[in-house]
């Protein structure tokens, strides 16, 4: 089959690959119809996340057809049109009975590896590096499934791909970033970062009767999807001070809720701590930019939450950890708790409440994903979404 493949810093490729195979009994194997590029697969090509190889295949945003189940598979059988989550989770162990999919005991066979680094292993992604699993991902024609009664939600109405595919990644991780800021009704809620898990984390927040919504960016592109799509207050952080904007529109106060959806690769428009940053990543002095998560904690207001949907890492360094722990400010991240959000999400889909299409502005053939990601990552001709069809 034809996959997306990692070769290094900025380089991808199509290769020729072997097709794959059910592997366990709990396996699936799916025909991709269509997947996603997501702003995390950037921190690969960047040469941000260790332990990739080459050959890796890329991708964690993929829905299709099944035309192969393992001999314990219950729930799926051949010609299913499933989406599947880019968290793999085993459903059974202590974790996965708390509904903390994304930290599940079993899935990643590279717990060992992870523990030295993180203490303790999360679950195992598709393909997302060799510490979080070695799994294949699904910018490729055909995907394998570990856990498949556990992970893909089946897909029984006529919805086009487009409208349910972000169930895969962006739409939940948006949701639980509100969900993780404890949003209160009538509460200011900001939001750094437009891209697509950012402009789900804004709809997320009014569905969870936020006050007022601001968005910070300095992408043209981005800024008027969250102010026309997500009926957002924008900042643009290259013509104004976010910091000064916030205490202006608040009052003083701060917003009541930040939401990081930026991660390791943040800009900081001229910044002095962002500028510092670029030039130790340059070097590998540092693993994370930081500016983000350590301008949301000088915002956010006193006693507030701040929400981390937004990947890192490593070993971000600089963190105000004085304001945060004087300012008695909550912060929760994670990766998605995937499993948790799929149904609830597809009934706001199936009802009408959201249609999850908006954030797409380019649809290519799978061929075309090595030219797609260097047009994603440095922004041209208004990309904010790039969906894959093999």
């Amino acid at each position: 089959m034809k996959a997306l493949c990692w070769h290094g810093k900025s380089d991808v490729r199509i290769d020729t690959v072997p097709d794959p195979k059910i592997k366990d009994a709990r396996d699936a194997v799916v025909k991709i119809t269509a997947t996603a590029i997501c702003g995390s697969d950037l921190h690969l090509l960047d040469g941000y996340m260790p332990t990739m190889e080459k050959g890796d295949i890329l991708g964690h945003e993929p829905m299709g057809v099944v035309v192969e189940v393992g001999s314990a598979v219950k729930k799926l059988k051949k010609g299913d049109r499933v989406v599947v989550p880019f968290t793999i989770a085993c459903g059974d162990c202590w974790f996965c009975s708390k509904t903390l999919f994304s930290l599940c005991d079993r899935s990643n066979p590279n717990a060992a590896m992870a523990a030295k680094v993180m203490g303790h292993s999360p679950s195992g992604l598709f393909g997302f590096s060799h510490l979080l699993g070695g799994f294949a991902g699904g910018q490729a024609e055909y995907l394998r499934v570990p856990f498949a009664d556990v992970g893909p939600i089946k897909i029984e109405s006529n919805l086009p791909d487009e409208k349910v595919l972000f169930l895969s990644d962006i739409f939940p991780t948006g949701y639980m970033a509100a969900e993780n800021a404890g949003i209160e009704p009538g509460d200011t809620v900001a939001v750094w970062g437009c891209g697509p898990v950012g402009q789900f984390a804004i709809q997320s927040a009014w569905m969870m009767k936020a006050g007022r919504v601001v968005a910070i960016d300095r992408v043209p592109e981005r800024l008027a999807l969250a102010r026309e799509k997500g009926k957002a207050e924008v900042i643009n952080f290259d013509k104004e001070h976010v910091y000064e904007r916030l205490q202006e529109m608040t009052s003083g106060i701060g917003p009541d809720r930040c939401i990081d959806a930026v991660g390791c690769e943040a800009h900081g428009g001229g910044a002095l701590d962002a500028v510092v940053d670029k030039a130790k990543a340059a070097v590998m002095l540092t693993t994370d930019r930081a500016h983000v998560l350590r301008q949301a904690i000088y915002c956010c207001r006193k006693g507030g939450t701040i929400s981390v949907p937004g990947a890192y890492v490593g070993f971000p360094d600089k963190l105000p950890m004085g304001a945060f722990m004087n300012k008695g400010l909550t912060m929760k991240t994670g990766q998605t708790h995937m499993q948790r959000y799929l149904k609830p999400l597809l009934q706001k889909i199936e009802g009408g409440e959201i249609d999850p299409s908006f954030v797409i502005t380019h649809h290519a053939r799978l061929a075309d994903a090595p030219a797609m990601y260097k047009k994603f990552r440095d922004k041209q001709d208004g990309c904010v979404k790039v969906v894959l069809h093999p």
